[in-house]
């Protein structure tokens, strides 16, 4: 063999040593014999974002990496174009708020029967627990005559544009797994949020906001952390932005000392030339999405700031929702809300901590506590339905309120022995959550518990009832909404849920 062609041998070595650098356990999958390793990346596929035909056909989604937000039609036409989900993380108690049990006042006092304690799980309660009687009044109001107490005189005034919903149940008792499956449909990690699933399969109505903004208020997170509005298998251009209704709206979304728009612009310009380089190379659709992300942010950094300064809103709004000195955090995420949807933004997911209304100490107490709590949400709650209204928007926004569950008709003990405030321990048998807009038959009562208000006893709905029902008003079948995952098309209702047809319009 001549130098020339050792010479030849070499370079073709070392052409091939370079080739093999770059190929990843993907590329050794999709080129492995037998046509097996193309079928186990196309389910791994599907996790970032491409599907499979099956899947396009069953949903009707079409997924384009490049333009990950553009607007898409739903299975059927919805009556809902946008949704404010407002979460009390805690869980409030329906006893005080809206579900009115005039027996339990009778038993106010009395050892809890012991058929309410045999074979039963509580986070707290141990031993025998007093019976614990409603700490608020209750009257009937609005046309409908609907039932609320007076901890919640403001929303007494809407009640006719509400769907009470006193029927419901959960299988998850600790606040963070609760919190999961009403959001994601699991009381695991992994899922998508419901916030996530939406803006998947609607899209957004601005390209220069996020479909998905999240704002919270009370001090934390929800127990569950920022899982609960994560994408999960869904491509992470889904899953939701945290905004803030103090400051800078996101954080970082200014331009750093030395830094011009037109330096950014060329910045953010070569980082996407390398992102589609290395799209072109491996073809990972997650890198695409990547690209939107980093051109989302640069179109933030002139909308956002404008869009999220409640300041510019006259004084009358401001007044209405009760933001005052500015200090009520919360008051402010709901103006944000209405801003938002205004706005085109498809998903708001608003969470409030500070509801865990257990009688440790005054902050929690069900008569001082949660009285405090429901002064700050309760004025902003019913400007943010009269607001929608008299713009036009309250039949195109769907509004929930709800929580991760409820409240024991019992005293909370511990070790046996009563705490120093009157609380009430987690309950799952039977709770209260709400509906209004969006298609929402307002008035309306639906489901009830027994006299005591521990279980259910007619019209029962569980998270996935919730999640069905929301999806519905958006336009999607849930069963039929779907996304393909590790071989299989997954859903956000799991293998479950009703659509609650009595409180559509």
């Amino acid at each position: 063999m001549t130098q020339q062609e050792l010479h030849n041998q070499r370079l073709v070595r070392e052409a091939e040593q370079r080739v093999l650098h770059h190929v990843t356990r993907r590329h050794f999958l999709k080129e492995s014999a037998m046509g097996f390793g193309a079928l186990a990346l196309g389910s791994l596929m599907g996790s970032c974002g491409s599907g499979s035909a099956n899947a396009a056909a069953a949903n009707s989604i079409v997924f384009d990496p490049a333009h990950p937000l553009l607007p898409k039609s739903p299975q059927f036409p919805g009556k809902a174009k946008s949704v404010i989900y407002i979460h009390m993380a805690g869980a409030p108690s329906q006893l005080e708020l809206f579900s009115y049990k005039p027996d339990l006042m009778k038993l106010d006092g009395q050892d809890c029967p012991q058929s309410l304690l045999e074979g039963k799980k509580f986070a707290f309660i141990r031993g025998v627990p007093k019976m614990l009687g409603p700490q608020a009044t209750f009257k009937q109001h609005g046309q409908s005559g609907m039932w609320l107490s007076n901890y919640l005189p403001h929303l007494s005034t809407v009640v006719d544009e509400i769907a009470m919903i006193n029927s419901v149940t959960t299988d998850q008792f600790n606040h963070a797994p609760a919190q999961l499956l009403f959001h994601t449909g699991a009381p695991r990690l992994g899922r998508p949020s419901i916030g996530s699933w939406v803006t998947y399969g609607l899209g957004t109505e601005n390209q220069n906001l996020p479909g998905f903004v999240v704002l919270t208020s009370g001090g934390n997170d929800p127990d569950a952390g920022k899982s609960v509005w994560g994408s999960g298998f869904l491509p992470s251009v889904y899953q939701g932005v945290q905004c803030r209704s103090e400051g800078d709206p996101v954080l970082f979304i200014n331009d750093p000392k030395g830094i011009d728009r037109d330096l950014r612009k060329a910045s953010i310009d070569a980082i996407n030339e390398v992102n589609e380089q290395q799209h072109n190379e491996f073809q990972d659709p997650e890198t695409i999405a990547r690209i939107s992300q980093y051109e989302m942010a640069y179109k933030m950094q002139i909308t956002a700031p404008e869009v999220m300064d409640i300041s510019t809103e006259p004084d009358y709004i401001k007044e209405m929702y009760g933001i005052g000195d500015g200090k009520n955090r919360f008051a402010n995420n709901i103006l944000l809300a209405r801003k938002l949807v205004e706005k085109g933004v498809r998903f708001v997911q608003l969470f409030d901590w500070g509801w865990d209304s257990h009688g440790t100490d005054p902050s929690n107490a069900l008569d001082i506590g949660l009285i405090n709590k429901c002064r700050k949400v309760d004025k902003p709650i019913t400007a943010l339905i009269l607001d929608l209204k008299q713009r036009g928007l309250l039949d195109e926004t769907l509004i929930v309120w709800g929580a991760e569950f409820g409240r024991t008709p019992m005293l909370e003990n511990r070790e046996g022995k009563p705490l120093p405030f009157k609380g009430r321990d987690h309950h799952t048998a039977g709770f209260s959550m709400w509906m209004a807009g969006g298609g929402i038959k307002g008035g309306t009562t639906y489901g009830e518990t027994d006299p005591i208000g521990y279980d259910v006893i007619s019209g029962k709905v569980e998270a996935f009832d919730i999640q069905a029902t929301l999806l519905n008003q958006l336009g999607f079948d849930h069963e039929k909404f779907t996304y393909e995952f590790q071989g299989r098309g997954f859903r956000l209702t799991d293998l479950s849920g009703k659509v609650i047809r009595d409180i559509i319009a």
